[in-house]
C-alpha cells in the first residue's frame, strides 16, 4: 500500500502519551500515522489498563492492539521522585503531553501545566476529561454512556418517537468528542507555536466534544422546532430515511431523502413513486413505512442489492463487522492491513484512518518494551 501523504506530517514532533484505555491512545495513535513519535508512558506495574481487557492475541488485548500502532513504550512510576525527574526530563525534548486521569490528578503528581510548561515553555498539554477541567462535574466519575447522556447524543437515538434512547454502538464520546476534537486541537496548537513560539494547555471535554456533533439539530432548536428521537428527518420520522429487514432477516439502509432518489426507489421496487410521501404527516409516514417494510420483506438482502444497485437510490445493506475486511469497497480502498506480531501472537489486523496509510507503522508495543531505548534516544538519565 502506499504511504499517506500526510505520513509524514509530523515527522520530528515528539509526544508523551500518559493516557490509558481508549479516547487517549486513538488520539495518539492518529498522531502517529502522521510520523510523530509517540511513546506511551505507563505504571510499571499495571500500565495501560486496555492491556488486559480480553479478547487478545499473545497476551495483548485486541482493543489495545487497535489502537497503539505506531508507538513506543516505557514503563515509570510518576510518584516516584526520580522517576518524575526523569519525565519532566523527557518534556524539555517533547512537543506534546496527552494526559486523560481525572482532573487535579496531575497537579498531585507535581506535573500540572505551568510546571510542565516551566521546563518547557512550548510545550502542548493535551487534558482529556469527561466534563472538563472545571465546572460542577470535573470531580465526578462517568463512561462514554454517561456523557452522551449530558450532551443530549443519547436523547437523539432510538428510531420510536417518545420510546427509549437506543444504546449507540460505538462509543461516541470517547472516540470522536475526546480523540477526534483532542487530535484536532493538538494540531492547531502545533501551527500556532509556529507563529507564536508558545506551547498550550488544552482542556478537552468528552462532553462537549460529543455535545458539538448535535450543532445542527441545535440550530433547529433556536429556530422553535424540538428535536428529539424519532421525530427528526435523519433519526426517524420519515419513511424514506430508516432500515428495513428484508426476507432473510438482514437489514437495508434506505436514504431516499431527495425527490430523484424516491422516485428511483419506487421505480426499482414497482411501487409507484409519489414526492409527497417524503415529507407526509406522521400517519401518512407510517403507512408508507409500512407498505416499504412488505415489499423488501419479499427478497434476501443479496437480492435486494443486486436489484438496487442498479437505480442509484441511496439503499446500503448493513454490513456486519465480520463482513467488512472483505467488502469490496474496503478491500478496493485498502482500509485493511495486518502487522506481524511475531510469535504467539502472528499478524493482527490494522484498520487505517481516513488520513490514509500511515509509512512501515511499527507493531503495538509491549509493556515497557522502549525503556532504555527512549531514554538514551532522548539523552535522558535513565531511572
Amino acid at each position: 500500500m502506499v504511504a499517506s501523504p500526510l505520513a509524514d506530517a509530523l515527522t520530528g514532533i515528539r509526544v508523551l502519551d500518559l493516557s490509558r484505555l481508549l479516547p487517549g491512545p486513538f488520539l495518539t495513535m492518529v498522531l502517529a500515522d502522521m510520523g510523530a513519535d509517540v511513546v506511551k508512558v505507563e505504571d510499571p506495574k499495571l500500565g495501560d489498563y486496555l492491556r488486559a481487557l480480553p479478547p487478545g492475541k499473545g497476551g495483548m488485548s485486541g482493543r489495545f492492539l487497535a489502537v497503539n500502532r505506531g508507538k513506543r513504550s516505557i514503563a515509570l512510576d510518576l510518584k516516584d521522585s526520580a522517576a518524575r525527574a526523569t519525565f519532566l526530563e523527557l518534556v524539555t525534548k517533547a512537543d506534546v503531553v496527552v494526559e486523560s486521569f481525572r482532573p487535579g490528578v496531575m497537579a498531585k503528581l507535581g506535573l500540572d501545566y505551568d510546571t510542565l510548561a516551566a521546563n518547557n515553555p512550548k510545550i502542548i498539554v493535551c487534558s482529556i476529561s469527561g466534563f472538563g477541567q472545571t465546572g460542577p462535574y470535573a470531580d465526578r466519575a462517568g463512561h462514554d454512556l454517561g456523557y452522551i447522556a449530558l450532551a443530549g447524543v443519547l436523547a437523539m437515538t432510538g428510531g420510536v418517537a417518545g420510546g427509549a434512547p437506543a444504546m449507540p454502538g460505538v462509543q461516541i464520546a470517547d472516540l470522536a468528542g475526546g480523540a477526534l476534537w483532542g487530535a484536532t486541537a493538538i494540531l492547531g496548537a502545533l501551527v500556532g507555536r509556529q507563529r507564536t513560539g508558545k506551547g498550550a494547555y488544552l482542556d478537552i471535554s468528552m462532553t462537549e466534544g460529543a455535545l458539538a456533533l448535535l450543532a445542527a439539530e441545535l440550530g433547529n432548536q433556536d429556530c422553535g422546532a424540538r428535536p428529539s428521537r424519532g421525530t427528526e428527518t435523519l433519526n426517524g420520522a420519515l419513511a424514506c430515511y430508516s432500515v428495513y429487514q428484508t426476507k432473510d432477516a438482514r437489514f437495508l439502509a434506505v436514504g431516499a431523502l431527495e425527490p430523484k432518489f424516491w422516485i428511483a426507489l419506487n421505480t426499482a421496487i414497482g411501487r409507484p413513486p409519489n414526492i409527497g410521501e417524503i415529507v407526509g404527516k406522521p400517519q401518512d409516514q407510517a403507512k408508507t413505512r409500512a407498505e416499504l417494510a412488505a415489499i423488501f420483506a419479499t427478497k434476501t438482502c443479496a437480492e435486494w442489492d443486486v436489484l438496487l444497485a442498479k437505480h442509484d437510490c441511496c439503499v446500503e445493506v448493513v454490513t456486519e463487522t465480520s463482513e467488512l475486511p472483505a467488502h469490496p469497497l474496503h478491500v478496493a480502498r485498502e482500509v485493511f492491513f495486518s502487522l506481524d506480531g511475531g510469535p504467539g501472537i502472528g499478524p493482527v489486523m490494522q484498520v487505517r484512518t481516513p488520513l490514509g496509510m500511515p509509512r512501515a507503522p511499527r507493531f503495538p508495543p509491549r509493556h515497557g518494551e522502549h525503556t532504555q531505548e527512549v531514554l538514551a534516544e532522548w539523552g535522558t538519565v535513565s531511572t
